[in-house]
């Protein structure tokens, strides 16, 4: 196991070919930074492959967690974990003193966003500064955490060079961005192409070495920029046409036609168009941050990305869109959303998931609450959620409940909610994910 290595064998060097030699063996020891929806699964994978794996987290109870072989990551189950565990394959530390351990490791921490929406780089700081304290020969470190193109080169190396080895030769560096697709379980590490650039050659040879052992097919790029900057457009492609397809929603609802509608008849022509689906905003921990990321790195070249800034103020702009149209259904009915008993369907950011990091329903949930509302959640994946000084439980979904309430909003589409029951008991839905379209009733009113 990783833990148990010799001082001796820490120190050994293992540069060049012979670290080569050793990610492509089972030798090789993998150290997987940051136990989190990114981490821990990358961790698991690599154990599963026959590699030992010494994991780290600054999170005490994740570290328990993981040794204990209890999943806190919806999409690892714990029996996989407790496999990888038991078969002494899998170790979790808080001990970062034992950076020095593994033959590479894989920084997979989070980047958010300050208040102002500018790049938040404390935690990939933090760590570089500690694997640069135990820093060996030998040792490539790989950045998966997504950032804007030129963090590797200018943020992580030179923190690397404070160890006074040189790179190329005695440590090495790329950037491979994860790929992760949360609930979406037919795309996995094994079978999501990965993305790899090294600084040097070398360091680009020595990660495909590494990720051969989990995926299925490794894309060489020219340097860390290229790899940052693809994971960086992926998201931002993504967010600029959800924008617009949030625009246009907004423009059919003016001119009384059915975006649904619309979209599913410009999707059947069999070229030249991608259908994307409106909503009330977009969540995660990528596509509402990583547009920021580039438009803050793209002032730095005195370039202002005004596509891009536009599709984040569209997409942030919808949870409030969405409120005023449900206070708008509302008041057709003669009933003001200030006491009106509100029962929103789904709080998470997307369909069949339990995470909760930018939902857009939770900040739609918020905004009804603010106005007044007497708003109530129900979402299989999320028990309970906090909203300012508040907690709130989900509540049970029957007749009764939805009879209760003036107005269902259908905020996440979770495939095991059964809609036709939600209209067949509801006075009136709310349906921001066109789940409704192949129902009939005049209770229903869509984005």
């Amino acid at each position: 196991m990783a833990g148990k290595s010799s001082s001796k064998e820490a120190t050994k060097d293992r540069t060049g070919p012979d670290l080569g030699r050793r990610l492509a063996s089972q030798e090789c020891v993998v150290g997987v930074i940051g136990l989190g929806y990114v981490g821990l699964p990358l961790a698991v994978a690599f154990a599963e492959a026959g590699t030992p794996v010494l994991g780290f987290d600054i999170l005490s109870h994740r570290a328990r967690a993981v040794n204990d072989g209890e999943s806190y990551v919806p999409d690892l189950t714990s029996s996989r974990l407790r496999s990888a565990v038991q078969a002494g394959k899998l170790q979790a530390t808080t001990d970062q003193g034992r950076l020095r351990e593994p033959d590479a490791l894989c920084i997979c921490v989070p980047t958010p966003l300050t208040k102002n929406r500018e790049p938040e780089l404390g935690y990939v700081i933090r760590e570089s500064e500690e694997i640069a304290r135990c820093l060996r020969p030998g040792q490539l470190v790989v950045l998966e955490s997504t950032t804007y193109p030129g963090t590797t080169e200018e943020v992580v190396l030179p923190i690397l060079r404070q160890s006074n080895l040189a790179p190329g030769s005695d440590f090495f560096l790329a950037y491979s961005p994860e790929r992760v697709d949360p609930g979406n379980g037919a795309f996995t590490i094994k079978n999501t192409p990965k993305i790899v650039g090294g600084i040097d050659a070398q360091s680009t040879r020595l990660a495909v070495a590494l990720y051969s052992r989990v995926a299925d097919r490794i894309i060489e790029v020219a340097s860390p920029r290229v790899a940052e900057m693809s994971k960086v457009f992926e998201n931002v492609f993504r967010a600029v046409n959800i924008a617009l397809v949030n625009e246009l929603a907004q423009l059919c609802e003016k001119m009384q036609l059915s975006v649904w509608d619309v979209i599913a008849a410009a999707a059947t022509k069999p070229f030249g168009f991608l259908p994307f689906w409106p909503g009330p905003g977009v969540g995660g921990h990528c596509i509402p941050l990583d547009p920021y990321y580039l438009a803050s790195k793209a002032r730095e070249h005195d370039f202002h990305t005004r596509f891009i800034e536009l599709a984040g103020a569209i997409n942030e702009e919808m949870p409030y869109y969405v409120a005023r149209r449900v206070a708008d259904v509302l008041n057709a009915r003669q009933k003001s959303v200030r006491g009106s008993r509100v029962l929103m369907l789904g709080i998470a950011y997307k369909r069949d998931i339990g995470d909760t990091r930018e939902s857009p329903a939770l900040k739609l949930f918020g905004i009804l609450r603010a106005w007044g509302a007497d708003i109530s959640y129900h979402d299989p994946y999320v028990r309970e959620i906090r909203v300012g000084a508040e907690r709130f439980a989900s509540r049970p979904l029957t007749a009764a409940a939805l009879a209760g309430v003036d107005c269902v909003v259908i905020a996440v589409d979770h495939r095991g909610i059964e809609y036709s029951m939600v209209v067949e008991h509801s006075p009136l839905v709310f349906d921001t994910r066109g789940v409704t379209t192949n129902l009939r009733g005049a209770n229903i009113a869509r984005l």
